[in-house]
């Protein structure tokens, strides 16, 4: 495939992963990433996302299912997908008496194509740091080469595993810019990480992941759109909840107060907003610490959370028999 045609780039179909004692891990999710998008994984510790990613990568036989990664199974055609892909894992192993440019140039010598190691270190900042021992680095710095490591062979597609661990705000930014001039030059990108703000603010689409099913999937701003806005307010002396017009005229969907202050949530914000201040208008009130604001992803992926858990635990339970 010609890294300039408009494809699904990664395709998974149905995909479960089963470990040892019938442990599932995956259990049949279906998502596709298009040519030059970053897509993320989102999940909480134990949700299948590091999982799934290593079989996308092709380190590991699926249960059942199935994936394409540049149009080839990426275990059974391992040899047409590795060398256009480019890895980072959670964690990198480097031999720790290595300098960082003898690190580099070591894994060069095993990538295709690979780009010259100085123009690797310069694109996660770590030129300076040619001549020092991986043991004298610092985790943010390790992770930088890691990354390094994963872009030598100019890759089509870019696994990255919680990429920016451990890294500074300076170096988060550093790194989401990377992510973003690789993305707008072709590649295309699959990341997990815990950091919705990285999420927000990367991700074309991402699928968030709860006990190995896809509990939500689309843009950033789709996810969010499904969870309730919020707007938060000082109730002025005198006043009490009763005295607003009923809730369920204004379009609210639920409340909750915390002495004087009231928080409303709503699937209608403009229209739960615009009746709230014409009513405080109309009573001559001022609405102190008034708060009006659409869900962030923090709030969406927290909410999606518990709602599936909600349904997991009333669901019925699997009948247990031996195999």
């Amino acid at each position: 495939m010609d890294r300039n045609e408009h494809e699904h780039v990664i395709e998974v179909t149905d995909l479960r992963r089963v470990y040892g004692g019938g442990f599932e891990a995956v259990r049949g999710i279906t998502f596709h990433v298009k040519h030059g998008e970053i897509f993320a994984l989102l999940g909480t510790n134990g949700a299948g996302k590091t999982s799934t990613v290593e079989l996308l990568e092709g380190l590991a036989v699926p249960a059942s299912g199935r994936v394409r990664v540049l149009g080839h199974d990426p275990h059974t055609e391992r040899a047409a997908v590795r060398p256009r892909t480019g890895v980072m894992l959670q964690e990198g192993g480097f031999p720790s008496e290595l300098t960082v440019a003898e690190t580099i140039r070591m894994w060069a010598g095993c990538v295709s194509g690979a780009r010259e190691p100085r123009e690797a270190l310069a694109l996660v900042g770590l030129e300076r740091r040619a001549d020092v021992r991986v043991k004298q680095l610092s985790g943010g710095e390790r992770r930088r080469l890691d990354l390094a490591l994963a872009l030598l062979g100019d890759p089509d597609v870019l696994f990255l595993d919680e990429p920016t661990t451990g890294l500074d705000a300076e170096g988060r930014r550093d790194t989401w810019d990377l992510v973003r001039a690789l993305r707008d030059a072709g590649t295309t990108v699959l990341l997990t990480t815990h950091h919705l703000e990285e999420a927000e603010g990367l991700a074309d689409r991402l699928a968030i992941l709860h006990e190995g099913r896809i509990a939500a999937a689309g843009t950033p701003a789709e996810v969010t759109a499904a969870q309730p806005s919020r707007i938060s307010f000082e109730l002025p002396q005198g006043h009490f909840l009763g005295d607003l017009p009923p809730l369920a005229e204004l379009g609210v969907c639920g409340h909750e107060t915390d002495g004087r202050v009231v928080r409303l949530r709503t699937r209608e914000l403009q229209r739960t907003a615009t009746e709230l201040l014409l009513w405080a208008r109309r009573s001559g009130l001022e609405l102190r610490g008034l708060d009006v604001r659409s869900a962030s992803l923090k709030e969406a992926f927290l909410g999606i959370a518990r709602e599936a858990s909600a349904r997991t635990a009333s669901a019925p339970k699997e009948t247990e028999y031996a195999a």
